[in-house]
């Protein structure tokens, strides 16, 4: 299990709003490329989004799950990449005061080619990845709290 932390300058409703828009998702998830479609009640639990990941033409299309969500508080979700597997996906987001969030995001494969990957070597992939996916949601939570 891979977990990276980021404080953010915006109220944890502010970044929840961009989780919630899942037409966002591929502005903050590197390697996520295309949304194909949203579910109608995006975050609800059981809802999905499509999209795909990789770049033209060497594009494979993936399905996100939402496991649980608490709002604004945390989204739990599954991506699959067919025929890799699965990754469990949570974000913890915490207001640890006025106007300013502690974002956490943990990840680990569930199933497939990820689950055999160990520790050290999918943290050393994780890591970078997903404090870059931190600071894409940061800049989308700031800007649209601007307006």
């Amino acid at each position: 299990m891979t977990s990276v932390s980021m404080t953010m300058p915006v109220g944890r409703q502010h970044v929840f709003d961009v989780l919630a828009d899942g037409w966002l998702y591929v502005c903050w998830v590197v390697g996520a490329s295309h949304i194909r479609d949203v579910d109608d009640k995006w975050p609800a639990e059981g809802t999905r989004l499509h999209h795909s990941v990789g770049v033209w033409p060497l594009m494979g299309h993936d399905v996100t799950v939402v496991r649980a969500v608490e709002p604004p508080a945390m989204l739990e979700m599954e991506a699959k990449l067919w025929p890799f597997g699965s990754a469990r996906i949570r974000l913890d987001l915490k207001e640890i005061q006025p106007g300013r969030t502690e974002v956490t995001m943990t990840e680990h494969g569930m199933s497939g080619f990820g689950r055999l990957i160990p520790g050290p070597v999918e943290s050393a992939v994780l890591v970078p990845r997903n404090r870059e996916s931190l600071t894409r949601l940061c800049h989308l939570a700031v800007g649209r709290a601007k307006r």
